[in-house]
């Protein structure tokens, strides 16, 4: 006969109880459940337990010693039915019979053993009818999963002697086999009809599963039968190929074949690894084929199929890192921060790609390193400078000796994780050539509606690219084609003012020269005008890689006197120090104060390697009106300064230009440095302003520098690359500067530095521009006196 157990509170209950703290699990009222107790702490607790009754607590998580802290609020109070002694050295057996839920309210004492104060705080079965509705459903289902809960005379005997609903509703969660974390749940759910609800849920699924497991049972009979068969076939086979002597490296094969199998592959890739598994137990020991077949198997099981390394994205301290790394660059973390943003709520990953545009040595490599450590993702780095072949990202096909996977799929085996920070570096740099265009597999690869399915041509599966972050790199856009830019979130990184070098220089550059120079950073002590004039007398760059270079000949100074034993203290670097360990000054700031003269104006130019400052001469010389122009200039700078002379000359009276000036002389335009290619609109302005100069006699003055397209009716049009051309102004030392007006929005992207040390010109018009680069007209000598 099962033992009956009585479930009716007694009358009065202490205010107080011990408390009995499960490692994991929980006790939920009506049912009666054995424990191995073996903690002085538990044991303490059974012992001082009063009228039989104990508090049964449930950690928020498993725990080996749980405390207060780690308990849930919501407890079950319990009856002690039997204690038995252990044997020998085993755990102390203690059947509980659990009676109401309560609420743990404090923690008066937890030595020698918990005590809490609690209250009751069950909630009985409602008297509704869709509670006896509810009620009458639970027991017809439970009735036909009995068998599920667990030993069916036994339970069924125990479940029946339950006085109400809600006790039995407990009593089958109980004794249902579901995780703990599922029974700690149903604990703290107070409410009995949501409580029957989850559990009937429950109930219906456990005898869905017992029906599959039913008709799988029956079906793995069958294929049983099968397998047993083709085990005696293929061991059959076996025996006949090693009398053949065509046996061999079975162990290999079997190793490669256990790895294969404990991966998981998505369906089209299992069926080609089984269908060429299956041609390989065929081939002849001595085939060609057999190691072009096991190394394709190989590649296989070296990829990170499935995995994933990418931790839940802390948007606070990506910020911080990307502050700690890269000084400057506010506008570039905000659109990082809003891309991995997206990307973070998105969850299927389907953002943009992330383009980093700037001159060298400004960061975009360190940044996407960044992004990497940030995330938690290996960083893959694919280099594209020069590449020429489709294949290298692509991979050969097998049919090939020495085919090999594509860049991207064996940087992707190295990293180990399908979900890697993947750096396609210097993007602007693909070629083309007869065996295709690198740029045109980059558009699959880049575009998120297709890289889930990426087929490289080596390995003929797909692989999914949808978890990778791409970011990729330029130092400019003309020669990256249109549809590959349209796939890409493009980010402009146009270079630093001088104080911002300074700034980067102290925070990060000094402390990595010195770890690769075996030194300490202090042991190097760089004055704070050395530095300035290390930046704009030994560098002149967009970023700050030459600066590094410089820096590092002055640790290399103080590593060689450490080695021979002759650095007692800092080796101190001030301005008169840095030629004797770096060398001559290579560059001067020139003196835009003093008037250049008639025929020379500064103009800006914007290059892959940043801003310069771009200088126009004009002279003339005797001839019969023709313009001669020099300088290794390109068609559109040609069509340029055409427009511009048609323009003064047409309008040499408004301009204070002698009537006939160009009878009887030429006039040459150079621009200097005529080695470099240069082309584009935006010199009009400044080509306009050294006619206009040379021909009317007024000097341009020197402390000015401007740009913008000129039209053949005197307007001042827009153009592009703003920022790092005022930032090239701004390292000269060249705090006037003139821009169309229409260029006024791009000015809240120069740093603040920049914006308060100078003064912008806004112009619409030819006249305005003359007015803010001429100087008076009592100047030098202005066209009749070279002619005289």
């Amino acid at each position: 006969m099962p033992e009956q157990y009585d479930f009716a509170l007694p009358m009065e209950l202490p205010s107080m109880l011990p408390v009995l703290a499960l490692r994991q699990g929980a006790l939920l009222p009506g049912a009666v459940v054995q424990f191995n107790v073996g903690r002085r702490r538990s044991l303490s607790a059974l012992d001082a337990s009063e009228q039989k009754l104990i508090l049964v607590a449930s950690p928020r998580e498993p725990t080996s010693s749980p405390d207060p802290a780690d308990l849930l609020q919501v407890a079950t109070l319990a009856r002690v039915v039997r204690r038995q002694e252990p044997s020998k050295k085993g755990p102390h057996r203690v059947m509980l019979q659990g009676l109401s839920r309560v609420e743990l309210t404090g923690w008066p004492s937890t030595r020698p053993h918990l005590v809490a104060a609690f209250r009751p705080m069950e909630q009985h079965w409602p008297q509704t009818v869709e509670a006896e509705a509810l009620a009458a459903e639970f027991r017809h289902t439970l009735g036909e999963t009995i068998t599920i809960v667990g030993n069916e005379a036994l339970v069924a005997a125990q479940l029946n002697d339950l006085p109400t609903v809600d006790l039995l509703v407990d009593a089958v969660a109980q004794y249902l086999q579901e995780p703990e974390d599922w029974r700690r749940e149903i604990l703290v759910t107070v409410e009995p009809l949501i409580r029957a609800e989850k559990i009937l849920k429950r109930l219906i699924r456990a005898k869905e599963v017992v029906a599959a497991q039913r008709s799988i049972r029956e079906r793995m009979d069958s294929d049983t039968r099968d397998m047993k068969r083709d085990f005696v076939l293929r061991q059959q086979l076996k025996a006949i190929q090693q009398e053949l002597g065509e046996g061999g490296n079975d162990d290999e094969l079997e190793r490669l074949r256990d790895r294969l199998d404990d991966l998981e592959l998505p369906e089209e890739a299992r069926r080609v690894v089984d269908r060429e598994l299956r041609r390989l137990e065929r081939l002849n020991q001595a085939s060609p084929e057999r190691s072009v077949a096991i190394d394709w198997l190989e590649w296989i099981a070296d990829l990170p199929w499935g995995v994933h390394s990418a931790l839940d994205v802390d948007l606070a301290a990506l910020e911080q890192a990307l502050e700690d790394t890269h000084h400057g660059l506010e506008d570039v973390k905000r659109q990082v921060l809003e891309y991995l943003s997206v990307r973070k709520l998105a969850g299927s990953g389907r953002a943009d790609v992330l383009l980093l545009v700037g001159p060298p040595g400004v960061g975009k490599t360190s940044i996407g390193q960044a992004i990497a450590d940030a995330t938690g993702r290996k960083l893959v780095r694919v280099a594209l400078g020069g590449m020429r072949d489709e294949a290298e990202l692509r991979g050969h096909r097998r049919t090939y000796i020495g085919s090999r996977p594509g860049r991207l799929v064996e940087g992707i085996r190295r990293a180990g994780t399908a979900d890697p920070v993947v750096l396609f570096d210097e993007v602007d740099k693909v070629g083309n050539s007869a065996f295709g265009n690198p740029a045109a597999a980059l558009l699959e690869i880049l575009d998120p509606e297709q890289n889930h399915a990426f087929v490289d041509r080596y390995l003929e599966v797909p692989f999914d690219l949808s978890k990778a972050l791409f970011i990729a790199t330029a130092n400019g856009l003309e020669t990256i084609p249109g549809p590959l830019r349209d796939r890409m979130e493009i980010l402009g990184i146009e270079g630093y003012t001088r104080e911002e070098k300074k700034v980067i220089a102290r925070r990060h550059l000094l402390q990595k020269i010195a770890r690769n120079s075996g030194l300490e950073p202090e042991e190097v002590e760089i004055t704070d005008a050395a530095m300035e004039a290390a930046i704009s007398g030994w560098t002149r760059e967009a970023g700050v890689r030459s600066l590094q270079r410089v820096l590092g000949k002055l640790y290399r100074a103080a590593a060689v006197r450490k080695a021979k034993g002759e650095l007692d203290a800092p080796l101190k670097v001030d301005v008169d120090d840095l030629p004797e360990h770096v060398g001559r000054r290579r560059f001067f700031d020139h003196d835009h104060e003093a008037p250049t003269g008639p025929g020379i104006a500064n103009g800006l130019a914007w290059t892959p390697a940043g801003g310069e400052v771009l200088y126009v001469e004009a002279s003339t010389l005797p001839g019969n009106g023709k313009l001669v122009l020099t300088g290794q200039l390109g068609d559109v700078m040609k069509e340029s300064a055409r427009a511009a002379l048609t323009y003064v000359l047409a309008h040499g009276e408004s301009l204070d230009i002698p009537l006939g000036v160009m009878e009887d002389h030429d006039v040459h335009i150079h621009v200097p440095a005529g080695a470099v290619p240069k082309d584009g609109p935006s010199a009009g302005v400044t080509m306009f302003t050294a006619l206009a100069s040379l021909l009317s006699g007024r000097a341009t003055r020197g402390d000015t520098a401007m740009t913008g397209e000129a039209t053949l009716r005197g307007r001042v049009l827009p153009v592009g690359g703003i920022k790092a051309k005022v930032l090239a102004a701004h390292r000269q030392g060249i705090r006037r500067v003139i821009l169309p007006a229409r260029n006024e929005p791009d000015l809240d992207d120069l740093p603040e530095q920049a914006r308060e040390e100078m003064e912008f010109i806004l112009v619409d018009t030819m006249r305005e521009v003359l007015d803010g680069a001429l100087t008076s007209a009592d100047g030098e000598a202005g066209i009749e006196e070279q002619a005289a």
